[in-house]
Parts: C-alpha cells; sequence; structure tokens
C-alpha cells in the first residue's frame, strides 16, 4: 500500500473542487490526498503567477516526505517545481503531467499532439517537450481558445471543442497520440478517445499513475532519484544557517493546504 498526496497548485474554494477521476484511477490497495493552496491564484497561465506558487509546490513536497507520503504529483502541465521537488527530496517519488505524459504517448504512438486551453501557454510547454527530448515526436500543439477556467462552464461546449482539435491534430498533423495538456482536462478523455479511435491521455492520470510505477520500483529494486549532478540537493548546513525553513514557511505548510475532493460533473 501506497500513500499519495496529488497536489493542485493553486488556490481552490471552500467547496474544494478538484479534478475528477484522479482517485479513482490509483491502484484499491493505494491512498491518493487531494489538496491544494489557501492562498495564491486560481490559475498559472501567467508567469508571475507560476513564480508566486513554486516556493509552496516545493515546500509541499518536502512536508509530504516528512509526513511519510510515498509520492507527490504536482498537477500542472507546466511541471511547475518539479526539478526543484526532486532536487530537495530524498524518498519520496515526484512527478508531473507534462513528462509522465510523454513518456506515456512515446510508448503508444510515433508521433503526438498536444491540445491546450490558450496560445499563450504553448511556449512554455513546448520548450518542456523539447527539455524532456520529445520534440521530434511532438506533430503539433492545438488550442481549444479559452483558458482554464473556462473547461467546466460549458461542458458539451469543451467537449466538441476538444474534439474538433483532437481530430485536426490526427487529420491534418499526422498525430496518433493526442495528450491532455492541462490538468482542468479532467474528464474529458474516455469521450474523445471513443469518437477520433486514438488513445487520448489525461495528464493528471498519467502522472499519477507514473508516481505508482516510480514507487513501486524504488520499494521493489531500489532505483529513485539519482543525487549525484542536477538532483544533488543543497547542503544542510547552508539552508540552516540562512533560515530558510522559517523564511519560507517550510516547516507550517500544511497551514496553507485545503483538502479537496474531487470535481462533479456539472
Amino acid at each position: 500500500m501506497s500513500r499519495l498526496l496529488y497536489i493542485a497548485p493553486v488556490r481552490i474554494g471552500e467547496d474544494g473542487a478538484f479534478e475528477r477521476g484522479v482517485e479513482e484511477a490509483a491502484r484499491p490497495e493505494n491512498t491518493v490526498d487531494l489538496v491544494g493552496f489557501t492562498r495564491g491564484t486560481e490559475h498559472l497561465e501567467y508567469h508571475y503567477y507560476e513564480a508566486l506558487t513554486i516556493p509552496d509546490i516545493v515546500h509541499t513536497v518536502l512536508e509530504a516526505e516528512r509526513q511519510g507520503y510515498d509520492a507527490a504529483v504536482i498537477g500542472c502541465f507546466y511541471d511547475l517545481g518539479l526539478h526543484e521537488s526532486r532536487e530537495m527530496a530524498t524518498q519520496i517519488a515526484v512527478t508531473a503531467p507534462c513528462e509522465s505524459a510523454l513518456l506515456l504517448a512515446a510508448s503508444l504512438g510515433s508521433t503526438f499532439s498536444i491540445i491546450v486551453g490558450r496560445r499563450k501557454w504553448i511556449p512554455q510547454m513546448k520548450a518542456n517537450v523539447h527539455h524532456y527530448g520529445f520534440g521530434d515526436r511532438l506533430a503539433s500543439f492545438r488550442t481549444l481558445e479559452f483558458g482554464v477556467l473556462d473547461y467546466h462552464k460549458d461542458e458539451a461546449e469543451t467537449e466538441r471543442r476538444f474534439i474538433e482539435a483532437g481530430r485536426k491534430a490526427i487529420e491534418d498533423d499526422g498525430a496518433e497520440v493526442i495528450v491532455l495538456g492541462c490538468t482542468a482536462s479532467a474528464g474529458f478523455y474516455q469521450q474523445m478517445q471513443d469518437v477520433l479511435g486514438v488513445p487520448v491521455i489525461d495528464s493528471a492520470i498519467a502522472a499519477l499513475k507514473h508516481a505508482e510505477q516510480l514507487v513501486e520500483i524504488r520499494d521493489r529494486f531500489g532505483w529513485k532519484t539519482s543525487k549525484i549532478g542536477g538532483y544533488e540537493t543543497p547542503p544542510a548546513y547552508e539552508i540552516e544557517q540562512w533560515n530558510l525553513r522559517e523564511e519560507y514557511g517550510a516547516d507550517t505548510i500544511t497551514n496553507r493546504w485545503r483538502m479537496a475532493s474531487p470535481v462533479q460533473a456539472g
């Protein structure tokens, strides 16, 4: 049995509305806690918003490790704080939607297209695709022409736009796999897949399943994040000497958590 923490790195409301399907996607023996923040922004469509939330993401991962979670999933397709969290963590597995979805897409087809909300998102996401080494497999980006907070306002219209964008990606761009490039896309993949006839990857679910896999191979084979080179952890004495935990609230991060429940279809 593994304990996983799924982090929505945004401020969520009192109702704790969340991506649907995440808990249900986990193996029956595993538990998934869903948390968001009580401060910050409600979406991360701008670099300024991202900069504000990264410290909370990293310190939430560290708090999850302290509390004995086996894995943490960072629920944003920009993969914000992924490398910083892996650098700081020593035991906990850390995943994020873009990396996880692309690893899966590369196993299911030779090319993929990513469907996102707005053109604004594409440069940063494209940079990540190339950083992860999948630039040659990228057929295209397609947009829905609306933002994160619009995904669930009219789900029938969102589904229509998804299917239209997916069909263009397949027929015009040569995509063999579709990746949904936002965790707000949760709940749409199945209908798209049925209509389009190709794998449609829900990136939030992909990140969760990747986390489960990393926990399993860590426990069974001892494979975990290397601490030589890129993910070398900063010296503990520097963190203590510069009072970083106190300055940035690493020991009080749970005061900024809000437990969440999956959003219901509207």
